[in-house]
């Protein structure tokens, strides 16, 4: 249909659809949002509502469809969820004063990065909108996030382009903005984040950024937000702001103080390490059971439950602030009594964040008011039960009291003004209570008991005049009236004014009559109107308190984040850990809370482990499912837990504390990025290489698995012996292997130990007995482990006649003394030619029986090596000439 044949509404639809390129427009109609065209089509089609036509009839119907204004929340999370953009067009203007047609415009953009209704987000997980820039001409670039729900903002400069995109992974925003024409880097498609690109010269520009910041933040410099020497994370800043700016069309006064992130101050946990250790999410990508903060979170707020999230993935680095949280855990700890009363005082208070966010940015309903309302008395309450105790034990406990805000006015103004169930709409009326407003009051008599009124007034009549069977009366022409029959004969009073005559009476109407009339009738619309403008008074009034909300929110979530701890902690039976400035981890009867958590207590086996400077590296060997991933990634994991603040399940732990935590645990292809399992091994395993640094921990499991026997035995050695010398007397690692070679390496490698995880062979079975004990394995059980997961008999059988087989000539191979002497030296595979068994072979080339045996280029080369002076992908791709000079 040409666009000179559509109605003035719809030409005023296409307009605000070419102004919101990309958008899904609903475009409010009476109590409908419409969407027309290709939109329709869209949206019926994903949220599964009926498709309908503007004009059947025509030749060329327009398709329609559409949902009414009260009920449109759960298509927009459905949308949302999908991916896609709305753009809201409302009414702007009373359509029964408009003169022509209603005026509307866009009030609003809803993307996932921006929502801030309930529906939309997950109440104990932040909604981060991202951006990334990247200055290849300066080499550095900048990352900022923002929750818009809570109005917490952060960022991070970096020089190392990889870093920025592993934060991005790593925070895990729901809509990323990137400069039109970047796209997310292959090796990081496995980010989740909807992918908005922008335009670079107005999103990105530098003075622009400053000048936006400033005005946010109130601030006449940026040297006051530690940004004055980060120009990049500015103008990331400030495509941030933009965005916000050009979808949320209202001033962003809620958004707090930008905070950039300080490394310095944190454990660093790298998306990978967070996936490998299953912090957040199991290794197949599912929240929930299965997961460390599944048996962490013991919060009762939403606020806590974030501020848990937080923690876990920037856990601290100094001692102060992890000890003083001990403190306050402990203080919690030890009594019960106080513990359980405290959490139910906090399970009555809701989401004080994101309720007056909604509130500053106009958005919140009479129902998010009575959350506040009901939130706001259990803050003396909590403060109630603290009171009067000793508190030298948990100073923090005690500064936070100092500064406590009952919040009692506020309190007091929410409980007398709306009713308990008031409608989820401002608009529908009935919000307030009775004796919040005296004028008010009078509209609600009117508007419930206005028939009353009436009758009343009728009785009055009745009472003053001398006039039987005086009637009240109403029709639609002439609204109410009082009728007078004929057969009265006497004088009806003066203030009775004719209105109709009738065959057998009169109809009157009196100026008290026609006031009540006017005032029932609009008493209704007056009640919408007054309640309204109440509702944006009350709603100011709140507001303004903005800040006292953010302050005593922070203040509930710290509360709420010890109590969750301690009471995990109690559930369990963990126990606090000692941290020192050194590099000693000493635990007693340690165990894996997550595996404990699964399987129960009763079942699970504890075990000891000593990380000292005789014991920098434990090499682990042991069985498939005897529990080699499980000790590492529970050291792992103690640390993580331990940096917290949280206690961890262990009889004692000593832990020396981390700047990192890696981990490589586990690996998989990656067709989509073109990566097989072992090269996502190898680039796991060099960041690790490059990164590590003497106070980091790390988790090794398997390395070397993903390629040949040699040469991932290769790999795995030289890792080994890098990690032994790095960082000025070796980095503490623990490493599971089933390459037992490598376990001839204790006593060649200062700080390396063996330990494995026992087993007991049982009438030709197995059993696993889950201890941690001194010592290599003496083999893998490889073909018992086979037969316990179900393999076949006659599998199993043959391959216990092929490995009898393989075990019988190597045992004849090492028997040669060459061999021999080469495997002192060298890794199995780098052996030479022995000398000829026969007396008389008549091969020049073939060495004679006693003749010395010719040293191998390879052994000539390793002679000589700077093993000190090579950085791990030199000592790689000399492992690969090295292979390919035996070949030959």
């Amino acid at each position: 249909m040409e666009k000179q044949k559509l109605t003035p509404m719809l030409e005023q639809y296409l307009r605000f659809k070419e102004e919101n390129p990309g958008c899904l427009l609903f475009f409010r109609m009476g109590d409908f949002f419409e969407l027309f065209f290709e939109d329709a089509q869209t949206v019926a089609r994903a949220v599964q509502i009926t498709l309908t036509s503007r004009n059947p009839k025509d030749d060329n119907p327009i398709p329609m469809c559409g949902v009414p204004h009260h009920a449109v929340e759960p298509y927009l999370t459905q949308l949302l969820d999908k991916g896609y953009r709305i753009a809201i067009c409302d009414q702007i203007e009373d359509p029964k004063e408009a003169k022509g047609l209603v005026k509307r415009a866009v009030t609003r953009v809803l993307t996932p990065g921006t929502v801030v209704e309930d529906s939309n987000l997950k109440s104990k997980e932040n909604n981060y909108l991202g951006v990334m820039f990247w200055d290849s001409d300066r080499n550095a670039g900048g990352v900022a996030w923002v929750d818009f729900s809570t109005g917490q903002w952060s960022g991070l400069h970096s020089r190392r382009e990889p870093e920025l995109w592993q934060w991005i992974v790593k925070i895990g925003p729901r809509e990323l903005l990137l400069p039109q024409g970047r796209k997310v880097p292959p090796q990081y498609a496995e980010l989740e984040a909807q992918v908005t690109g922008v335009p670079p010269a107005s999103y990105f520009d530098p003075a622009m950024a400053a000048r936006r910041i400033a005005e946010v933040q109130g601030t006449a410099s940026l040297d006051s937000l530690d940004l004055g020497d980060k120009p990049e994370l500015v103008r990331a800043c400030g495509a941030l702001l933009t965005y916000l700016e050009h979808t949320q069309k209202c001033p962003l006064t809620h958004l707090g103080e930008f905070r950039p992130l300080n490394l310095g101050k944190h454990l660093l946990l790298d998306e990978v390490t967070e996936r490998n250790l299953e912090i957040f999410r199991r290794l197949d990508g599912r929240p929930g059971k299965g997961t460390l903060w599944r048996v962490l979170d013991r919060t009762m707020t939403p606020m806590g439950g974030r501020l848990l999230e937080a923690r876990l993935r920037q856990p601290w680095r100094d001692i102060v602030p992890i000890e003083k949280t001990q403190d306050c855990v402990v203080f919690l700890h030890d009594r019960d009594q106080l513990r359980a009363d405290l959490r139910q005082a906090l399970d009555g208070v809701h989401d004080l964040e994101r309720l007056s966010t909604r509130v500053v940015l106009g958005r919140a309903t009479p129902r998010d008011f009575v959350a506040l309302r009901q939130s706001l008395p259990m803050l003396p309450k909590v403060r109630a039960l603290l009171a009067g105790l000793d508190l030298d034990t948990a100073p923090d406990v005690k500064r936070l009291l100092l500064k406590w805000d009952d919040m009692e006015d506020l309190a007091g103004l929410l409980e007398s003004s709306f009713v308990d169930s008031p409608p989820p709409l401002i608009t529908d009326g009935g919000l307030f209570r009775k004796g919040f407003d005296p004028r008010l009051d009078e509209l609600i008599e009117l508007n419930e008991h206005g028939e009353d009124k009436l009758r009343t007034l009728h009785q009055q009549e009745l009472d003053a005049s001398s006039i039987p069977k005086l009637k009240l009366g109403y029709n639609k022409v002439f609204g109410y009236y009082f009728e007078v029959s004929k057969a009265y004969k006497g004088q009806v009073p003066d203030h009775f004014i004719r209105r109709q005559t009738l065959v057998g009476s009169e109809r009157y109407i009196t100026p008290a009559l026609k006031e009540m009339e006017e005032r029932i009738i609009s008493a209704s619309d007056e009640r919408k109107a007054l309640e309204h403008s109440l509702f944006l008074t009350l709603r100011e009034q709140v507001a303004s308190a903005r800040s006292r909300f953010l302050f005593m929110a922070d203040a509930v979530a710290a509360l709420d984040y010890w109590q969750g701890l301690a009471e995990a902690a109690r559930i369990n039976e963990w126990h606090r850990p000692e941290l020192h400035d050194g590099l000693d981890i000493d635990i007693e009867a340690g165990r894996h809370p997550v595996v404990e958590d699964a399987m129960g207590r009763a079942t699970y086996i504890p075990n000891d482990l000593r990380m000292d400077r005789d014991k920098r590296i434990l090499l682990i060997t042991g069985p498939n499912m005897a529990g080699k991933s499980t000790v590492l990634r529970q050291v792992a994991i103690f640390v993580i837990m331990a940096q917290i603040g949280s206690f961890v399940p262990a009889r004692r732990a000593r832990l020396g504390l981390a700047d990192r935590v890696f981990s490589r645990v586990g690996a998989s292809d990656n067709l989509a990025q073109g990566h097989s399992t072992f090269m996502v091994e190898m680039t796991e395993t060099a960041r690790i290489l490059r990164q590590a640094t003497q106070r980091s921990l790390v988790i090794l499991d398997e390395i070397g698995r993903g390629t040949s026997t040699y040469d991932g035995l290769s790999l795995a050695w030289a890792v080994v012996e890098e990690l032994a010398t790095r960082a000025r007397g070796g980095i503490r690692t623990l490493f599971a292997t089933h390459y037992h070679e490598l376990t001839g390496l204790e006593g060649k490698i200062e700080g390396l130990r063996n330990l494995n995880i026992a087993v007991k062979e049982w009438k030709g079975d197995i059993v696993f007995l889950r201890r941690l004990v001194p010592g290599p394995a003496d083999r893998s059980y490889g073909i018992e482990v086979a037969k316990l997961a179900g393999v076949p008999k006659p599998v199993v059988d043959r391959a216990r006649e092929i490995l009898a087989n393989l075990e019988e000539k190597s045992q004849d191979t090492r028997s040669r003394g060459a061999v021999e002497r080469a495997s002192q030296k060298l890794l199995p595979g780098f052996a030479l030619v022995p000398p000829c068994p026969q007396e008389t072979c008549g091969d020049a080339a073939c060495p004679a029986p006693g003749a010395p045996v010719p040293e191998h280029p390879v052994i000539t080369r390793l002679t000589a090596l700077d093993v000190d002076g090579m950085t791990p992908i030199e000592a790689l791709m000399l492992l690969n000439q090295w292979k390919g000079m035996i070949k030959q």
